[in-house]
Parts: structure tokens; C-alpha cells; sequence
């Protein structure tokens, strides 16, 4: 899933361990999101979003959405 995590990661000059460590996971957490070789399960969804006090769809985009256009 691709997002923005990375760009957002980087506004606040956090480093992956900060984002890690502000959201209870792994800093290899983190860079599996990134890189989108793990999809976040719904509450760490939210959890991110919470930390970066955006809505969930300006973080990640919709695979379906993307597949339908």
C-alpha cells in the first residue's frame, strides 16, 4: 500500500527509531510501512494518523480506489 509516511516522517525530522518508538513498534516496523511490505493493521492505521493529526486517506492511498481508475 502506497503512503506518505516517509514525507511526513521527514517534515518533523523524526527518524524511523522516533516514529517507532511515538507509535509502540518495531523501527523494522516502520520501514516495512515505508516501503509498503507490510500493510498497518487498522488501529496502528489510526494510531499513525493520530501522531501526524491527519485523516487516515492523506497518509495512505486506496488500493481499489487506485485499481478502478
Amino acid at each position: 500500500m502506497k503512503n506518505r509516511l516517509r514525507v511526513l516522517r521527514a517534515e518533523r525530522a523524526w527518524s524511523q527509531q522516533d516514529l517507532a518508538e511515538r507509535l509502540a513498534v518495531s523501527r523494522q516496523s516502520v520501514n516495512a510501512i515505508e516501503t509498503g511490505r507490510f500493510d498497518p493493521s487498522l488501529p496502528l492505521a489510526f494510531r499513525i494518523a493520530d501522531i501526524f493529526g491527519l485523516p487516515i486517506e492523506q497518509i495512505f492511498d486506496n488500493p481499489a480506489r487506485e485499481d478502478s481508475q
